[in-house]
Parts: structure tokens; sequence; C-alpha cells
């Protein structure tokens, strides 16, 4: 398959760039230099573009709850130590729609549009995981 007469690349994007930033907690996400629309996640082509061009920008990681859901034991049972749990999608200011947990927030107070930034949880040595947090006002 090609696109505009050019070959696809191998769908095998480098993420190590996100990793990088992540341990240094901020966050880089992969925009199309072509036409400036962020790819997450990360891809060889722009999904509106076609463009195999690519950079990597940080973003201030902060935005506001689109969707939410709190998972509950009842549904979960195996999980239990981990519930209530919740995941929340949220709209970045700058950049796509991220899809974490929310820490330190009671999920009864988690409401649409709630400002939140993200946050770096460090796992291992090796890795870190991005979460949201309310944002300070």
């Amino acid at each position: 398959m090609t696109a505009y007469g050019k070959p696809l690349p191998r769908i095998t994007p480098d993420n190590r760039p996100f990793w990088d930033a992540a341990r240094c907690h901020r966050l880089a996400l992969q925009r199309c230099a072509d036409c400036a629309r962020f790819r997450y996640p990360p891809a060889p082509v722009c999904p509106a573009c076609l463009s195999d061009r690519a950079e990597w920008a940080a973003v201030s990681g902060q935005g506001a709850v689109s969707t939410f859901v709190v998972f509950h034991q009842r549904y979960f049972p195996s999980f239990a130590a981990d519930i209530p749990y919740n995941v929340v999608q949220v709209e970045l200011d700058e950049g796509p729609r991220l899809t974490a947990n929310l820490i330190d927030v009671p999920n009864a107070e988690i409401s649409i549009g709630m400002r939140v930034e993200v946050i770096f949880d460090d796992v291992t040595s090796e890795i870190s995981l991005p979460r949201f947090r309310r944002a300070a006002t």
C-alpha cells in the first residue's frame, strides 16, 4: 500500500522519546511535522495527511476530564485490592485525548470538566507510568 506514491513504512513506532521524557517527569508526544497534529499512539504515518515526517514535542500535560468510569469490586472481583479504580479520559490543552488513572481524588468527586495534570509515578528504575491528579488552582 502506498500513500501518494510513497511506500508506507513498517508499523514499528519508536516510543523512546516518550519514555525518556517520562523518566524526567515530562510529557512528550509525537506530532506530524507537516500538519502539526499529534499522533497518539505514535504511528509511522499521520492519519490525517499521510505524512511520514514526525517530531516529538513537549506538552504541558494539563487538560480537562472528558469522560470517566469507576470500576467496582462487584464487576471485577479478581482486582478487589485495587477497587474502586477509576479510568479517566482527558482532553489535553495541547495534544490528543489521553486515558489514564486519576489519583488523590475521591471517586465521588470526579466530574466532567475537572482540571487535571499528568504526573509520572515511578514503577521501577527503568519505567514510569503517566497518571493524572487534580491540577493546582
